[in-house]
């Protein structure tokens, strides 16, 4: 939290999640510290890539306002992806219940005696490549899908396992028999080998090899 003797803000850097051809925000509480009407003023060395809603307002006494920090859809990544850009936050004191329509244009000038306190504050880009850039709900949506295909594959592992041991008992009673078209019938279903097709072709083969034996 950065503050003066008329007012706080956080958080202490502006951090914009950048992503291409897309709007982005940030929001800004500013906190009165005093007992006093203040009236605060927005501004940025970058104008035309973002806007403050609202840019100018009065906060009552020990009370707070959110400052919405847009940055607009940019068409190119800034170099290194770093932000040189810059924002001023003034502050003063007003009459009590002072709209913001009623502040005349001189408020924030101290040219003209006003006592004006500034409070100075970076912004940042994250990548949504990153880690960092990616929101909760993000990384919870891949750790559900880790599990489940972790889970899928172990059951395929499963079912892969059973099914080739049950083609090797098979087998092992084909070759003590000596009969060839049932060997034919579960070399087909190895052949197949991706589980429908080798359920089927085992079920063959051990229906012939049973009738074989009755």
């Amino acid at each position: 939290m950065t503050a003066s003797q008329l007012i706080s803000v956080s958080p202490d850097e502006l951090r914009f999640h950048f992503e291409l051809e897309k709007q982005t925000f940030c929001d800004l509480k500013v906190l009165n510290n005093t007992q006093n009407h203040v009236a605060f003023k927005v501004k940025t060395t970058s104008p035309k890539k973002y806007i403050a809603r609202p840019n100018t307002g009065v906060v009552h006494p020990w009370d707070s306002c959110i400052i919405r920090v847009t940055l607009q859809a940019q068409r190119e990544y800034p170099p290194k992806m770093q932000c040189k850009d810059k924002f001023l936050l003034l502050s003063t004191i007003v009459s009590p219940n002072t709209d913001v329509v009623d502040l005349p244009q001189d408020t924030f000038d101290e040219e003209s005696g006003n006592s004006v306190e500034k409070l100075k504050f970076r912004a940042a880009y994250i990548s949504t490549a990153s880690p960092e850039g990616r929101s909760e709900d993000d990384a919870s949506r891949s750790s559900h899908k880790f599990l489940f295909y972790t889970s899928m594959l172990d059951q395929v592992m499963s079912v892969t396992k059973g099914a080739t041991d049950g083609i090797s008992s098979v087998s092992n009673s084909i070759r003590m028999l000596g009969t060839s078209s049932i060997q034919g019938a579960v070399g087909y279903g190895i052949g197949f080998g991706h589980g429908f097709g080798l359920g089927i072709a085992m079920k063959s083969g051990v229906d012939k090899l049973q009738s074989r034996i009755i």
